[in-house]
């Protein structure tokens, strides 16, 4: 391996010209492609295997073009103080709004609340439903100039008027702000880093034509593929990030290999044979760890997982290919002024802050190690009592209408009407599919914890019905999780009696059942995800003790990062720090995004801080020492390749949707945990209690693994050869 990507980076810095041609040449295809691809359609959310599913799934069988997936929004008209919304004034400003509503191109129907008998008991609240021809992403601006030019007219005849639904969706997410802040830290980071604005411009650069490529090749197959926009938020994260920090690594192995005296075709050769190699490995974790997403079976999120690898994939070959290229067109521009200046590049030949920090962990091993376990421990314990769920609108900020609408609902109306639940009878082939349905209906209406049942609903053929269920509690509540349960438990005996049978579906549902899928999903995604990456660490450390410690480090930083989530979006602490207005359930789908991307990320760090420790291993130093010279080499390349991680996560903790701003936090907590607790402190703890041991391989098992040389034993052998260090102008020419 290490040979073989010696050449790759020989050939890249003298024939540099090309390489940087080929991916300017590829960055110009897929860009054009993206251009003249046509919008993906949105295929929405779907996860086979789990009853709301299969519900949804019938009707649409039995009412063809009944379950469209158009836009909708439902307007809440709320009278002021003392005031009913039936007074002759507040229905005529209702009513006329209902009108101007309807009064669209794009809109399909707008239903009058005093026909559809959506008042409250007390009269203080009426909610109109439009619905729209297109989907929300196809909504023009014009129709959302004319809903909220109609809730603005509504609000000047003193009426309270807000609206929810998909049609106020904005089309937001991670994108923009977030991105520019991360690669802002980033650079000051890479700056104070290298000293010198070309090493910390180079990373930067290239991470970002590596995002390009990637996203413009999202956006080229979207429709051939059926990806969404949605499906290159997580491809764009980790593609910033990981783009940045290999590129860092391997830029920081070339300044090493100067200071010993190498030309910079050499120094650039060796960087990418050694540094190289641990970008190689450490991108195969990362993608195992994404491409396994699809083990779950939700196909959005195998189609994120799959993404985002290619994103990965990418910024490993960039790392290989076009930063040697760049390297090769400016060789002493990324080395320190001073070096530039004095015309000679010095080896680094004092302690610096890594060896002092690795010494320090060396003499005290055992409490630092506890010191650890027990703080990522601690962190750890709020996973106990981890709900998951799937935020809507009532997370969103108080200052947002979607947010107050579902409040003036919950309050008009109680707090399940915001998440009703939806039952289909499937009656086919029985002769009284009428009374079946009334059965059904009285039958759950009669269950605890149901506040009203609608009238059936049937098809042409007669042979299914849907009614709605509006539970007495909130969507999220855990009562509403059981009396599902508990609904979906009657179900034996209702078809005992009736001989037809019924499911339960709406978005309360399907979150429900999400939730559940996810969580019986978790321990096979682990066993294969981390069973996977083991057997990779074991081929790249030839230790059996190593990836064990590894595995062992990553699930301590990965369930304390968990519980710091439920800790602030769950139980609400330092939660207005960061614009949190309202705790509730953690993202289903959070668990499984935290395994995923933080065991790729946790992995990455720990091949490249331990695979200089094994070279040094390998080339004669006790095991000791080469945990010290594994810091004295890696320490700071390692931090700063962390900073930035969480720079470009937390980055997105400044977004104002809910779900990103979880997904931002978590991650960037993660990272913090496992780099500077599990990775800077823990693993040099654990080697030095193991010592020798932990290189210990049974001789069966080193003779079955193939040798693949990363930490470029080879090439330090042909490349040792007494140099003296040449003056820089001299070495430019030997280019």
């Amino acid at each position: 391996m290490a040979t073989f990507l010696y050449r790759v980076g020989r050939l890249a810095f003298r024939r540099r010209w090309y390489v940087a041609l080929v991916w300017a040449a590829v960055l110009a295809a897929v860009g054009l492609g993206a251009l003249k691809a046509p919008g993906a359609a949105d295929e929405g959310f779907s996860m086979p295997g789990i009853e709301s599913q299969k519900a949804f799934d019938l009707m649409e069988q039995r009412f063809p073009g009944a379950t469209a997936d158009g836009a909708t929004a439902r307007v809440v008209f709320v009278a002021p103080k003392g005031e009913k919304v039936t007074a002759t004034d507040n229905r005529k400003a209702v009513e006329a709004t209902v009108t101007d509503l309807a009064d669209g191109s794009q809109v399909a129907s707008a239903v009058n609340p005093f026909q559809a008998k959506a008042v409250s008991r007390d009269g203080t609240t009426a909610y109109a439903t439009v619905t729209y021809k297109v989907a929300a992403d196809d909504l023009t601006d014009a129709s959302k100039t004319q809903l909220d030019q109609a809730l603005d007219q509504a609000r000047d005849s003193g009426l309270t008027v807000d609206a929810g639904g998909t049609a106020m969706n904005d089309g937001g997410g991670a994108g923009g702000a977030a991105e520019l802040i991360g690669v802002a830290i980033a650079a000051v980071v890479l700056l104070v880093t290298f000293g010198s604005l070309a090493a910390a411009g180079l990373p930067l650069l290239t991470a970002l034509i590596g995002v390009g490529v990637s996203m413009a090749s999202i956006l080229a197959l979207s429709d051939a593929l059926g990806l969404s926009t949605t499906t290159g938020t997580l491809a764009m994260m980790l593609g910033l990030a990981v783009g940045i920090d290999y590129a860092l690594f391997v830029v920081s192995r070339y300044r090493e290999e100067r200071a010993k005296g190498r030309a910079p075709q050499e120094a650039t050769s060796l960087a990418v044979g050694t540094a190289g190699s641990a970008v190689v490995f450490a991108g195969l974790t990362v993608v195992i760890a994404l491409a396994g997403l699809s083990v779950v079976g939700i196909p959005m999120l195998t189609k994120m997982g799959l993404a985002a690898a290619g994103a990965v994939v990418v910024g490993v070959l960039i790392a290989l290919t076009l930063v040697p290229a760049f390297l090769g067109f400016w060789p002493n521009a990324v080395l320190r002024r001073k070096a530039r200046k004095s015309g000679r590049v010095q080896a680094e030949t004092r302690d610096n802050g890594g060896t002092r920090w690795a010494r320090f962990v060396l003499r005290r091993p055992l409490p630092v190690l506890l010191l650890g376990v027990v703080g990522l421990g601690a962190l750890a314990l709020p996973v106990t009592s981890l709900q998951l769920g799937m935020p809507g609108d009532e997370a969103k900020s108080t200052s947002t209408t979607e947010r107050r609408a579902y409040d003036a609902l919950a309050e008009g109306f109680g707090p399940g009407f915001n998440g009703p639940l939806t039952v289909v009878v499937d009656a086919k082939g029985d002769d009284d599919a009428e009374g079946v349905a009334s059965t059904i209906a009285k039958e759950i209406g009669a269950t605890e914890g149901v506040v009203s049942v609608s009238p059936a609903r049937f098809n042409e053929a007669g042979d299914t019905a849907v009614f709605s269920v509006v539970p007495s509690t909130a969507p999220t509540d855990e009562k509403t999780k059981d009396l599902v349960t508990t609904i979906r438990g009657e179900r034996p005996g209702v078809e005992s009696a009736t001989g037809a049978t019924f499911e339960v579906t709406g978005t309360t549902a399907l979150n429900i059942d999400i939730s559940e899928k996810v969580q019986s999903a978790l321990v096979p995604y682990l066993i294969v995800v981390v069973g996977l990456a083991i057997v990779l660490l074991l081929v790249v450390f030839r230790s059996l003790l190593v990836p064990l410690k590894a595995a062992l480090g990553f699930l301590l930083s990965v369930l304390a990062s968990l519980g710091a989530v439920v800790v602030v979006f769950q139980e609400g602490h330092g939660a207005g720090l960061l614009g949190v207005e309202t705790t509730g359930p953690i993202m289903s789908l959070m668990p499984i995004f935290l395994v995923g991307i933080v065991f790729g990320l946790a992995m990455d760090y720990e091949v490249f801080l331990v695979s200089r420790m094994r070279e040094a291993y390998v080339h004669g130093e006790s095991a000791q020492q080469a945990v010290t010279s594994g810091f004295r080499h890696s320490a700071r390349v390692v931090v700063a390749a962390a900073l930035i991680m969480i720079a470009v996560f937390a980055g997105f903790i400044g977004e104002s949707d809910s779900m990103i701003k979880m997904i931002g936090f978590g991650l960037a907590a993660a990272v913090l945990l496992d780099a500077f607790v599990v990775r800077m402190a823990i693993v040099p703890a654990v080697l030095a209690l193991l010592g020798d041991k932990a290189w210990w391989l049974p001789k069966w098992l080193d003779r079955a693994l193939p040798r693949v040389d990363v930490e470029g034993e080879a090439l330090t052998r042909a490349a040792d050869t007494p140099e003296e260090p040449a003056p820089v102008g001299q070495e430019a020419a030997r280019v």
